[in-house]
C-alpha cells in the first residue's frame, strides 16, 4: 500500500514537471517576422559637411522576381531591388540610431557583406569607426571593406549592369581573388598589428558601357589599393603595383601573366594554378634583411610566338621571363611602400617578431626607420605544369624554326 502511494506521488510530480517544462518550449513568442526587418546589404560611412559622420545603408526591397528574368540579374534602373538611406551623427553609433528613426522596420545586419569608407574620412582615421563595427553585435565582422574614391554613399547608389546591386557587384569582384581582399576583422587586426600599416581595395566608379542603361550612369569597380599607416590613409597604389603586393602577402590566388621573349615576336600567356609564398627574416650583425620566397605553378594558355611550347629551351626562356616579371612587380611595390609611403603593408614586422622575439621587443619602437632600410631579396621558382593542347601545325612551325 505504501509502495502504491509512493508511485502515485511520483507520477503526479512527473506530470507537473512535464507541464512546467512545456511552458518554456512554446517557442514562437519572441519571433521576428521578415516583414518587420530592414535587410541591410551594404553600408557606407563618410565625413559630413559639419564634421560629423554620415552612415548610409543599402536596404533590400523584397519583391517577386519578374517572369523571364534570372534571379540576381538587373535589367536597368527600373529593376533596382535596393534603396539607399542615410543619417548623420556625432559618432557612428549615434548615426545608426538616427538612421533607425528614418526606417519603419528594425535594422537587420545579418545580410551585410560590404562596408565602404569614403576617402576623405579614411584620411582622418578609421580606428573609432572600426571599433564600433567590432563591438556592436549587429554589423558583420566578415564584411568586405573598401575605400571609395570620393563618397561611399555615391558608390552605394550606383547600379551595376549584371548584378542585383552595388553590394553584390563588389562582393563578387573581391571573390575573384585578383586583388586585395580585406574583411572588417582583418582590418582591425592590421591596425592593431606590429607593422602598424594596412592596405584596402580601392573602388572607383566608371561610366557604363551598356547602351541600354541611362546616360551618365556609373558602375563601381575595384581599381588598385589604398595604403594606411596607423589608421590614416597615406596613399594609393595602381593595379600594377597592387599585384606586386599580393605575392609577398601570400594572397595571390589567380591571374594571367603575359610576357614576351627576347628576339622573338609574339607573346606567351600563362594562367596561375597555385602559389606558395614565404617571408624568411634574418638579423645578422645588426643588419635586418628578409627573403621573399615564391613557388608558382602555371599553365600556358596562349602562345603567339613561332616557338614550339614543347621545346625545353622555350620552357626555360618562358620561366626566366615570368620570374623577372613577378620580381619586377614585387620590387615596384616594395619601393613604393619603403621609400615613398614608409608603410609595412607586407607584414615584415610580424615575421621578425616571430623569428626574433627578444630583438623585436627591444627594437620595435624604431621600426619605422628600420623598415626603410630592410634589405629585401627574392627567390622565385616557376613551374610550367601544362602547355595546353598544341595543334600539329603549330608544332611543325616551331620545328621548322
Amino acid at each position: 500500500m505504501n509502495c502504491f502511494k509512493w508511485m502515485k506521488k511520483k507520477s503526479i510530480s512527473f506530470i507537473l514537471l512535464l507541464f512546467f517544462t512545456m511552458v518554456f518550449l512554446a517557442g514562437c513568442w519572441d519571433r521576428t517576422e521578415v516583414n518587420d526587418i530592414a535587410l541591410i546589404m551594404a553600408a557606407g560611412i563618410d565625413k559630413s559637411d559639419d564634421e560629423k559622420i554620415e552612415l548610409s545603408v543599402q536596404v533590400f526591397i523584397p519583391k517577386p522576381s519578374e517572369s523571364g528574368q534570372q534571379e540576381g540579374m538587373a535589367s536597368g534602373s527600373n529593376s533596382a531591388q535596393t534603396f539607399v538611406k542615410s543619417a548623420v551623427g556625432i559618432t557612428l553609433a549615434d548615426a545608426m540610431s538616427r538612421l533607425q528613426e528614418k526606417l519603419t522596420r528594425q535594422i537587420f545586419w545579418g545580410q551585410n557583406e560590404v562596408l565602404i569608407i569614403g576617402e576623405e574620412l579614411a584620411k582622418l582615421g578609421l580606428s573609432d569607426h572600426i571599433d564600433f563595427w567590432m563591438r556592436h553585435s549587429g554589423p558583420r565582422v566578415r564584411a568586405d571593406v573598401f575605400i571609395a574614391e570620393g563618397m561611399a554613399k555615391e558608390v552605394l547608389q550606383s547600379i551595376p549592369e549584371l548584378e542585383r546591386d552595388s553590394a553584390k557587384q563588389l562582393h563578387e569582384l573581391v571573390k575573384t581573388n585578383i586583388g586585395v581582399k580585406v574583411t572588417v576583422k582583418d582590418l582591425s587586426q592590421m591596425l592593431s598589428g606590429e607593422s602598424g600599416a594596412a592596405v584596402l581595395p580601392s573602388v572607383e566608379k566608371m561610366p557604363s558601357e551598356n547602351s541600354d542603361v541611362q546616360n551618365g550612369q556609373e558602375v563601381p569597380f575595384i581599381k588598385g589599393a589604398a595604403v594606411f599607416k596607423g589608421d590614416k590613409m597615406v596613399g594609393k597604389l595602381n593595379d600594377n603595383v597592387t599585384r606586386g603586393i599580393l605575392w609577398p602577402r601570400n594572397e595571390i590566388k589567380s591571374g594571367v601573366i603575359t610576357t614576351s621573349l627576347e628576339n622573338e615576336k609574339g607573346y606567351v600567356s600563362l594562367n596561375l594554378l597555385r602559389s606558395q609564398n614565404q617571408l624568411i627574416p634574418h638579423i645578422t650583425n645588426g643588419k635586418w634583411s628578409i627573403v621573399v620566397k615564391t613557388n608558382a605553378d602555371l599553365e600556358i594558355i596562349q602562345n603567339t610566338t613561332n616557338l614550339n611550347s614543347l621545346n625545353p629551351k622555350f620552357s626555360k626562356e618562358v620561366k626566366h621571363k615570368v620570374v623577372q616579371d613577378i620580381e619586377e612587380r614585387e620590387k615596384l611595390a616594395l619601393s613604393e611602400a619603403q621609400k615613398n609611403l614608409n608603410a609595412d603593408i607586407f607584414g615584415f614586422a610580424e615575421s621578425f617578431q616571430r623569428e626574433y622575439p627578444e630583438i623585436w621587443k627591444r627594437e620595435k619602437g624604431e621600426w619605422n626607420e628600420i623598415f626603410q632600410n630592410v634589405d629585401v631579396s627574392f627567390e622565385t621558382t616557376v613551374n610550367i605544369k601544362r602547355t595546353g593542347l598544341v595543334s600539329e601545325e603549330a608544332s611543325k612551325r616551331g620545328e621548322e624554326k
